[in-house]
């Protein structure tokens, strides 16, 4: 499955309205449960493996996360865009520096070779300056969705 099927209007919400890290974690996770795409085990996953490993990432343009949980957690392979009204402090890979952070990313590997390659491919994207421009314009879900089609054929 390439980067484009990863995408599915369903799983962008731009109106995400929480306090805190955790509580954006515990409601995406809940939503990719009800959906099929992850497991029973799949809420405390990507919150351990963002203890250990952050991805909080500053850009050129812009802060995003990007969290992401082990494969065993993944049922069918996804991205979800999650944009919220008041940014939560997040750590930065690399150097666990708090960074504030409104446009999140979670990663649904199922197949662990892939996952450098993906993230690559969106790394590739958020350095370009008019593509970051037209995401942080986005308001509506289609199109924050319409966005990424575009980027990626």
């Amino acid at each position: 499955m390439g980067t484009k099927e990863m995408f599915q209007p369903h799983l962008v919400d731009l109106q995400m309205s929480v306090e805190t890290e955790e509580e954006l974690f515990e409601q995406i996770a809940d939503r990719l449960k009800r959906q099929g795409y992850v497991n029973e085990g799949y809420l405390e996953g990507i919150k351990n493996r963002e203890k250990r490993f952050p991805t909080g990432l500053m850009t050129e343009y812009l802060n995003i996360a990007l969290p992401h949980s082990d494969t065993e957690y993944i049922e069918k392979p996804f991205i979800y865009v999650a944009r919220i009204e008041k940014p939560v402090m997040v750590r930065q890979m690399g150097d666990n520096q708090e960074m504030a952070v409104k446009d999140f990313f979670f990663l649904g590997i199922k197949e662990p070779a892939k996952q450098v390659g993906l993230l690559q491919e969106l790394m590739t994207m958020f350095q370009k300056d008019e593509f970051v421009a037209r995401l942080k314009q986005a308001k509506q879900n289609q199109e924050m969705f319409d966005l990424f089609m575009e980027q990626l054929t």
